[in-house]
């Protein structure tokens, strides 16, 4: 079975309410950029990415199970659950070569920018510094003109 798709709400924080609202589950990865407003997101996307103790119905939503949400840093806004900043990007560089690029690199241009134009706030893991210093100078530059 789908769920509903972005299109046919206002806002991605919307969709993410309707689909994983008040279920067992974190949002992850590019999801996570879109709920934290970090990323605005894509025309009609359809998929979902989340932490969960078990699989759901959705066929639309990408379901990474784990036995706990122990040493997941979560954020709560209202009855959605979503990974921290940090972990976020700490997912994404553990598993760089299957994520959203485009997502990534944005995220870390509009943490950095809407930070004073550091990443000091970030805890980013030590195994993934080196993933991370090889963007890191992309995102400064994605939002420049010249």
């Amino acid at each position: 079975m789908m769920s509903v798709f972005s299109d046919n709400f206002i806002t991605n924080r919307a969709w993410h309410r309707a689909v994983v609202g008040g279920r067992d589950m974190i949002l992850r990865r590019t999801s996570a950029l879109e709920h934290l407003e970090l990323f605005s997101g894509y025309m009609r996307e359809k998929t979902i990415d989340v932490y969960a103790r078990q699989p759901g119905p959705f066929e639309n939503v990408k379901y990474c199970v784990v036995d706990t949400f122990d040493g997941i840093e979560y954020l709560r806004f209202g009855d959605v659950l979503c990974t921290s900043v940090s972990q976020t990007f700490n997912d994404m560089f553990a598993d760089f070569d299957s994520i959203d690029e485009q997502s990534l690199v944005e995220g870390l241009s509009r943490y950095y920018y809407t930070n004073g134009g550091s990443f000091g706030g970030l805890s980013i893991h030590p195994e993934h510094t080196e993933r991370f210093n090889s963007v890191k100078d992309w995102a400064v530059e994605y939002y420049d003109e010249g």
